[in-house]
């Protein structure tokens, strides 16, 4: 899984319609290698970030929970302790 894309559903606030399209930038990259594809593949390559997010945006809004919202602060912080202990421990 690509370290890059982060959970979206279940935040409070909601996840708003530019980090729905950076998840689906990077998912695009992902899949298709590109970090920044040719002139003769850009607009493909765009294609598929719209179609991604679009998808990804009518999962979001259609999928339900009774689990209370996720705290955007909490879940970075312990984010950034686990990325300090995993790049802590790569460099002993």
């Amino acid at each position: 899984m690509c370290r890059s894309i982060k959970p979206l559903f279940n935040f409070d606030p909601p996840v708003t319609p530019d980090e729905v399209r950076a998840a689906s930038l990077q998912f695009v990259r992902k899949i298709s290698g590109f970090n920044k594809p040719s002139k003769a593949n850009e607009a493909a390559f765009l294609m598929a970030v719209d179609e991604v997010a679009a998808a990804s945006g009518r999962l979001i809004q259609s999928l339900e929970t009774n689990a209370p919202p996720k705290n955007r602060e909490e879940v970075a912080a312990r984010a950034k302790a686990r990325a300090g202990l995993r790049f802590s421990a790569a460099g002993t």
